[in-house]
């Protein structure tokens, strides 16, 4: 039986398909690492995905404490 290598987020941790900001590219399961404010408008953020996350050792913004 095949076993995954990511992490399990944490329950009610926001996750989903979406830009990551790291290698460039869409994935699945990216999570909000930073926010941009802007003075104006919504803003934005940076976003990780699983690999990335591990790979540079992001920790996302919903499980900084």
């Amino acid at each position: 039986m095949n076993e995954s290598t990511q992490q399990e987020t944490a329950a009610g941790t926001p996750t989903g398909y979406g830009f990551c900001s790291w290698h460039k590219r869409f994935a699945a399961d990216v999570r909000l690492i930073d926010h941009i404010e802007q003075s104006s408008g919504p803003g934005g953020g940076h976003y990780a995905c699983a690999p990335c996350r591990e790979a540079y050792r992001l920790v996302p913004l919903a499980d900084r404490p």
